[in-house]
C-alpha cells in the first residue's frame, strides 16, 4: 500500500498554524495531498507554485504544507470564489489543477447545515453549539477519509506557468508621501527616480484621460508623482 504524504502529525500541525480545523481546511488538506503527489515535496524556494481561485481557509494548508507562500512569490491568489487550485513544478513544467467536485464528500447533512447558518448568525445555543462541534469534526472526518478522485476533478491546466517572482530595488518614497499630505515644499522625486511599476501606472494614467475617474482618483486622493489629470 502507497503511504499517504499528508500524516497525521502533519494535519494536526496545519490545525495549529490555521488555529482550527474546519470543512474548508480539510479541503485544503487534501489539494495538498494531490500537490505532493503529482508535483513534488515542500517547497523551500519556488519550486512549486500554487495558483489558488478562493481566499478560504484551505489555503493556509496549502501555505504550511506545500511551502507555497506570498513571501516567496510562489502563491498566486485569483479571486474567483472557486474551490480550484494549480500547482506547477518550474523544474520541468509539470503541472495539475485541482477542483473540488460539488457532492464529492458526501451528500449534505441538513442538520449541519441548520446548525451552521445559525453558528453565522451568533445564535446557536450551548447545547446547539456542542451538537454543532460533533458534527462539524465528523465532516471533517468524512472529507479526510474520502478517495481523493472522488474529491476532485485533476487535469492539466490551460493556463501557463506564472513567471518567476521579481526582485524589485527599493525605492524611497518619503518625499512623494510628505507631498501628497499637503508639505507643498517637500521634495518629489523625478519620474525616472520612481519604482518601475510606478513609473508604468503613471504612463498607463497619462494615455488614458478616464482612467483617474474610472479608480476614483481624485485631487486630494491622487498621489503628486501622477499625471496632472487625476489631481
Amino acid at each position: 500500500m502507497t503511504e499517504k504524504p499528508i500524516t497525521e502529525e502533519m494535519i494536526r500541525q496545519t490545525r495549529a498554524f490555521h488555529g482550527h480545523m474546519c470543512p474548508g481546511l480539510a479541503m485544503g488538506i487534501r489539494a495538498a495531498e494531490v500537490a505532493l503527489r503529482e508535483i513534488g515535496p515542500h517547497s523551500q524556494d519556488e519550486e512549486v507554485v500554487a495558483v489558488v481561485e478562493t481566499d478560504m481557509c484551505g489555503v493556509d494548508a496549502i501555505q504550511f504544507l506545500i511551502g507555497c507562500t506570498f513571501g516567496k512569490g510562489n502563491l498566486i491568489h485569483l479571486d474567483y470564489g472557486k474551490s480550484a487550485f494549480t500547482f506547477y513544478r518550474r523544474s520541468d513544467g509539470k503541472a495539475v489543477r485541482v477542483v473540488a467536485k460539488p457532492g464529492g464528500s458526501g451528500p449534505p447533512d441538513p442538520e449541519w447545515q441548520r446548525l451552521r447558518e445559525k453558528w453565522t448568525k451568533g445564535t446557536l445555543t450551548p447545547e446547539e453549539q456542542e451538537r454543532f462541534k460533533v458534527l462539524h469534526e465528523a465532516r471533517c472526518r468524512q472529507i479526510l477519509g474520502t478517495p481523493l478522485e472522488q474529491l476532485f476533478e485533476m487535469a492539466e491546466p490551460r493556463m501557463k506557468m506564472p513567471r518567476p517572482a521579481r526582485i524589485m530595488e527599493s525605492v524611497s518614497l518619503r518625499g512623494v508621501r510628505r507631498a501628497h499630505h499637503g508639505d507643498q515644499n517637500a521634495p518629489v522625486p523625478g519620474k525616472d527616480a520612481l519604482h518601475p511599476l510606478l513609473r508604468e501606472t503613471r504612463a498607463a494614467l497619462s494615455a488614458s484621460p478616464n482612467a483617474c475617474r474610472a479608480l476614483g482618483l481624485t485631487s486630494v486622493s491622487a498621489p503628486s508623482f501622477f499625471p496632472e489629470a487625476c489631481r
